[in-house]
């Protein structure tokens, strides 16, 4: 599942092979942008914001965001691609490389002047430049009665928890996914979130427990009925969102987490 540090990692990835480069091909397979066309622009740089990616090219910038089933990929010129073609919604070609982007949540190309309209609304970036902790619990505190999980996943108070973070973080700290963000010590789950997504920046691999062997991962996530890691109870599911039309599956321990 794309999260912040998956994101980081990608854009990462897609700068130290495109930036300096010029554009000898680009395509954009969605009917608003179908026809624009970057070739000759020179490429500068490739950076995430929170769980967006942005390619800054030319005087324009390419925004795009995973979601749920997104990627990004590099080829080189001729390989042949793991996805099928169909999946492709943005295709940037080099002398060297192809960047090609699968099932896009979201591909629109805006001026680079005019970034803020798509990311502007995003808080301080667990893994920018502008991390601003103290900013980060002020947004998360504005709303206190707003369940701790829920308030985690906002990008508006910080920018790069997904779902798979928001349950582990509630575990670790010991709190119910439900409890209302202002009972909660918000410096700590802070500080957890900046530290979570920092440890796993790097790693192939999204580490919560400090156990890299397959199947424990996790404390929590993606583990219904199987028994807790600390006390042995059950973990339970449920979904839990700000509205119907955003219920996230949610993952506890009913006797670690109050």
């Amino acid at each position: 599942m794309p999260e912040g540090d998956t994101v980081y990692r990608s854009a990462r990835s897609l700068d130290r092979a495109l930036a300096g480069r010029t554009v000898t091909g680009f395509d954009l397979r969605v009917p608003r942008f179908a026809t624009s066309d970057l070739t000759g622009d020179t490429i500068h740089n490739v950076a995430s914001r929170g769980k967006h990616l942005l390619h800054r090219i030319g005087t324009h910038t390419l925004h795009s965001h995973l979601k749920m089933e997104g990627e990004w990929h590099l080829y080189h010129p001729g390989t042949a691609w793991k996805r099928p073609n169909y999946q492709a919604r943005a295709i940037i070609e080099t002398d060297e490389w192809v960047a090609v982007g699968f099932d896009l949540g979201i591909v629109e190309l805006l001026e680079t002047r005019d970034e803020d309209e798509a990311v502007g609304y995003l808080g301080p970036d667990l893994l920018g430049d502008d991390w601003d902790a103290a900013e980060a619990r002020s947004r998360l505190a504005a709303e206190p009665e707003r369940p701790s999980a829920v308030a985690l996943l906002d990008q508006r108070n910080l920018a790069g928890i997904g779902n798979e973070y928001a349950n582990e973080i509630c575990f670790i700290r010991g709190i119910l996914p439900t409890r209302p963000i202002g009972e909660i010590d918000i410096a700590a789950a802070v500080e957890l979130s900046y530290r979570l997504l920092h440890a796993n920046r790097d790693r192939p691999r999204r580490i919560t427990t400090g156990n890299q062997r397959p199947g424990q991962e996790t404390w929590v996530y993606g583990r219904k009925g199987r028994p807790c890691r600390r006390c042995g109870t059950p973990i339970r599911k449920g979904e839990l969102g700000a509205t119907e039309l955003e219920l996230r599956v949610t993952y506890w321990c009913p006797r670690c987490q109050t």
